[in-house]
């Protein structure tokens, strides 16, 4: 597929929990992460508001094991201590594979559409492990990003067959993604692991979408908070001088 990247990401780690139970108190993480914490983690590689990045599948690459901890999470509007118990997936590790495509709903970035570019770039960035924190689902689940070949190596499902996971979070409708003026969570449906790998249906294909609240989309000017991605090439590849 054209502009596509591939990577591990692996952490001691990992924390994808439903958004409803992030407001606080116990947390559970799913089986699997999510669309919307892979997607995090490709932007966190390379992120440009002129792109938006796909998951295409990912494959699981380690046991599915659980570990609770008991923490104290920090209180703003009371000094009493509380111990609330978070159950983490232990050493996830994930092979991605993911592309990205042109935001057609961002017509003032249209000058900034250089294809060749954008993917270089990217996949430069994941040949330096991202640009900015990588984090598995949760800020406290440091991860890391390595350039590999999906498919390489050997995974712990290779041979294990169809696991399906019930309905889950799939991920955010946010307003410069869809043209409208809206913040939307998806929910998929039926989210199947085969041999170890699960093939994410496209945000659009979500049938089940619930809106959150009322927001608009961010304005990017080019040289006040946006650099285009000629600047960005031009510092990465300098071109030689000829002789």
């Amino acid at each position: 597929m054209r502009n596509q990247i591939e990577f591990i990401v692996h952490a001691k780690y990992g924390l994808f929990t439903d958004p409803i139970t992030k407001i606080g108190g116990e947390k559970f993480t799913y089986q699997i992460p999510t669309y919307q914490a892979l997607k995090g983690i490709v932007e966190s590689v390379y992120w440009k508001p002129t792109l938006i990045w796909y998951i295409d599948e990912v494959r699981i690459m380690n046991p599915i094991q659980t570990e609770v901890k008991g923490l104290r999470p920090t209180k703003y509007h009371s000094s009493t201590n509380e111990l609330a118990y978070y159950t983490y997936l232990r050493n996830p590790a994930y092979q991605v594979r993911a592309h990205f495509e042109f935001n057609e709903h961002r017509e003032d970035l249209a000058y900034d559409r250089n294809e060749h570019k954008h993917h270089n770039v990217a996949k430069r960035s994941v040949n330096r492990g991202g640009r900015r924190d990588i984090y598995l689902g949760s800020r406290e689940c440091q991860g890391y990003v390595e350039a590999c070949e999906f498919n390489s190596g050997e995974g712990f499902y290779d041979e294990y067959g169809e696991i399906g996971f019930g309905p889950m979070f799939h991920g955010f409708n946010y307003p410069d993604e869809t043209g409208e003026n809206e913040l939307e969570a998806r929910i998929w449906k039926t989210p199947v692991m085969k041999n170890g790998i699960i093939q994410f249906i496209r945000p659009e294909d979500c049938t089940l979408v619930r809106p959150i609240k009322s927001k608009e989309p961010k304005v990017f000017i080019a040289g006040e908070n946006f650099k285009t991605v000629e600047e960005e090439y031009s510092e990465i590849f300098p071109v030689e001088v000829k002789k």
